[in-house]
């Protein structure tokens, strides 16, 4: 329990007075009246500069434990302002991810873009294919827009797929020894067809519709129809 300090000093002031005139009181019974006015003379000062003195000590102690109090306060504040600093300084920042940007895989597209650009040359049963024409053919270093015309122009699939793509799903009209090829799937039969186009003629240097054309076939027109089917992609 708190207990009012104020209080507890005008109490010993108090037990003091009595004392002191308790005292007079029994020193004016046994003393002559020349004793007594010359001890009243002596003993008021005296009275009062104790009083003054213990008001004086009682004063200065409150100051005392009221600066001591302040400078608590103050530095519980100044504590608690440093660890909520400190606390500030030690959380990491998280900084916003950057937005990805998409990859250019080629002439300026991303896959998408270029599957999309191809999908629009393409028709038929072929159609949607553009994605499939697009990351195989980069996978294997071949150029899509060659890859695709050539398909264009053996099997017609700009507008209506010719029946060996329909009934066997030979896509370059691929030959082996029994006739043309069959494939199970068209997936089967693009991957055969891109991977015939990178291991006989790429691999070879034989990168272009004009260098391809001695090998792959007899007509000397061959080169230009694919040359045109290029272009009609590359505008689309």
């Amino acid at each position: 329990m708190k207990v009012d300090r104020k209080l507890v000093v005008l109490g010993i002031i108090s037990l003091v007075i009595i004392c002191i005139v308790g005292i007079g009181f029994n020193y004016k019974r046994f003393s002559t009246p020349t004793t007594k006015v010359k001890k009243e003379v002596v003993n008021k000062p005296k009275i009062a500069k104790d009083v003054a003195v213990i008001l004086e000590t009682v004063k200065v102690k409150e100051t005392t434990e009221k600066k001591t109090e302040d400078v608590s306060s103050t530095e519980k504040t100044e504590k608690k302002s440093e660890k909520v600093v400190e606390k500030a300084e030690t959380t990491p920042k998280t900084e916003p991810e950057p937005t990805p940007q998409p990859e250019i895989v080629y002439d300026g597209l991303t896959l998408d873009e270029l599957a999309t650009k191809l999908n629009r040359s393409l028709g038929s049963s072929l159609s949607g294919y553009g994605y499939k024409f697009a990351s195989r053919s980069l996978e294997l270093g071949v150029d899509p827009y060659l890859a695709v015309a050539i398909v264009l122009h053996e099997t017609g699939c700009s507008w209506s797929c010719s029946a060996l793509v329909q009934n066997k799903n030979n896509v370059g009209g691929m030959v082996g020894n029994g006739g043309y090829i069959a494939f199970a799937s068209l997936d089967a039969g693009i991957d055969a067809f891109l991977n015939n186009l990178y291991k006989n003629y790429y691999a070879y240097g034989l990168t272009t519709p004009e260098q391809i054309n001695k090998k792959y076939a007899a007509s000397t027109a061959w080169a230009s129809k694919i040359n045109y089917y290029i272009g009609k992609i590359k505008a689309s």
